[in-house]
């Protein structure tokens, strides 16, 4: 997953005033919401990365969506609005997470599936993830219609691809070769 270096710092500097503050833990549960929010809701995606939608608009939506959130992600909105970055808020999001468990000493696994996963599954998959990992991990779900099914699990910079769209790829392959 490459992430700009933007989002980079922008997750750096947010989490070191969160660490400051003692409140790492709940604005880590700022960034999960937000995550999973941008990622799920296009017309936010496009209101963000918009250039016809005033800055005034873009925080008033996020102030708005995410007016549950800890006062530094309040304020990390303002900064991110304010210096023209609103596109990459999901990012900023995903880079906290991961610095946030690398802190922690705790490895980010993310599972994409085309459906919801049972829980079953996903203590199944999540004890996979930890022995890929060798240390604690934390489960991210995503789901991914085109992978049509299977999975692909994702810890670090390894990945385990058993989706069908995968293995069909493959079977393609195959048969043009011959």
């Amino acid at each position: 997953m490459k992430l700009s270096r933007a989002a980079s710092r922008y997750a750096k500097a947010i989490l070191d005033l969160a660490i400051e503050k003692k409140e790492a833990a709940a604005v880590n549960e700022d960034m999960k919401t937000i995550l999973t929010t941008v990622h799920n809701n296009k017309e936010l995606q496009d209101s963000l990365k918009s250039p016809v939608v005033k800055t005034e608009q873009k925080r008033g939506a996020l102030r708005q969506v995410f007016a549950n959130t800890n006062g530094i992600t309040m304020g990390a909105f303002d900064l991110i609005v304010d210096n023209q970055r609103a596109n990459i808020l999901g990012d900023v999001a995903t880079k906290y997470i991961l610095l946030f468990e690398e802190m922690n000493k705790r490895e980010v696994a993310t599972v994409t599936t085309a459906v919801e996963i049972d829980e079953a599954l996903e203590v199944k998959i999540l004890a996979k993830a930890k022995e890929l990992a060798g240390k604690e991990v934390t489960l991210e779900k995503k789901i991914d219609p085109s992978i049509v099914g299977g999975f692909i699990l994702r810890v670090g910079d390894k990945q385990i691809n058993a989706s069908v769209h995968s293995t069909l790829g493959e079977l393609k392959r195959e048969f043009a070769s011959k």
